[in-house]
């Protein structure tokens, strides 16, 4: 298996380099597997909404790109709950520490609108602030 980067994600997706884009296109038909580790997918979310993406097309761009026979996200439960609790409004970069902390019995935060917006869906593990 094969990890891949980023910069490789963000060229395939966004075109912005077109001889790069058809060399990371072209890695992807190989019949190879490729891992994507939790770091670049948040990575490639900021890069895309960076861009003016919309949180929805985020969401749905990296479900598709991990759909890919031949893609293998790193922790894929937890990566696939969280694309749908952004699809939800969450951020990506709180979806993905929430889902990733499924073992634990709350996650604690200081922010509120995660908080706010964690209790309205559900998000296990609940979000709660800190006892004072």
């Amino acid at each position: 298996m094969i990890a891949l980067d980023t910069n490789i994600l963000v060229r395939l997706l966004t075109a912005d380099d077109a001889a790069q884009a058809r060399r990371a296109k072209d890695l992807l038909l190989q019949s190879r597997d490729y891992w994507i580790p939790v770091t670049v997918l948040l990575e490639l979310g900021w890069v895309l909404q960076s861009q003016g993406w919309e949180r929805a097309r985020v969401a749905q761009t990296l479900r598709e790109l991990l759909s890919t026979a031949n893609i293998k996200p790193q922790h894929p439960d937890a990566v696939y709950r969280a694309l749908q609790w952004h699809r939800d409004g969450v951020d990506l970069a709180d979806a993905l520490h929430v889902a990733l902390s499924a073992t634990a019995s709350e996650f604690l935060s200081f922010d509120e609108a995660l908080q706010k917006k964690a209790a309205a869906l559900g998000l296990s593990p609940a979000v709660a602030t800190p006892a004072r």
